[in-house]
């Protein structure tokens, strides 16, 4: 958790720590998702506040969830409808 807190502060860090989060043993991985969750959930309602600071702070998180887990819990699906004529 302290290394997930440490990229969400500095996002630059991101790319460097990639391989670090792939290969590490998460102990409680409900919770780390949760937390990453958490994460996205708080950044998209401070979003007003520095807008470039929690869309970097929801990308790590969303970047990282989709590495570990391979699909983003909170993703919205745009699905576009055929209609027939």
């Amino acid at each position: 958790m302290l290394l997930l807190s440490e990229v969400i502060e500095d996002p630059l860090k991101l790319p460097y720590l990639l391989d670090t989060f792939y290969i590490a043993n998460i102990k409680n991985e409900n919770a780390f998702h949760f937390a990453l969750l958490r994460v996205q959930v708080d950044s998209d309602l401070r979003m007003h506040e520095d807008i470039q600071k929690y869309q970097e702070r929801k990308y790590v998180a969303e970047t990282l969830e989709k590495l570990l887990y391979g699909e983003l819990m909170l993703s919205v699906e745009k699905t576009l409808e055929i209609e027939d004529a």
